[in-house]
């Protein structure tokens, strides 16, 4: 007898790596790490993190955004975004929670609220 494990897809990760390049939106209902091009809206339930050779030219929805690349447009997170010592973020945010690593770049306008966004 084969027993099922469950899995929670809040655990799993998509990953897109170096070299790729996607032109369209994207919608994940479990965590993504990009370290690739997209030019289109990103939608994640879970977590996004974003790596140093990461851009994404689009709107940004996620749960907890980690930034090391570069972002143009907005950025809409449930609960905290960080800003790391390498990352460009060129639009507004929206968040709960906002950590920006010396070195970050951003350049925009920031709304922070308990509420959620």
């Amino acid at each position: 007898m084969i027993s099922k494990k469950e899995s929670s897809s809040a655990d799993e990760v998509s990953i897109l790596s170096n070299g790729v390049t996607i032109d369209g939106n994207i919608t994940s209902k479990s965590n993504i790490r990009i370290d690739g091009i997209i030019n289109g809206n990103v939608n994640v339930n879970g977590n996004l993190t974003l790596g140093d050779s990461s851009y994404i030219k689009g709107n940004v929805n996620a749960r907890i955004v980690t930034l090391s690349g570069k972002i143009e447009g907005t950025v809409n997170s449930t609960e905290k975004i960080k800003l790391e010592s390498r990352s460009e973020l060129i639009g507004d945010l929206i968040t709960k929670v906002l950590i920006v690593e010396e070195g970050a770049k951003f350049n925009g306008s920031s709304s922070m609220s308990k509420q959620e966004a």
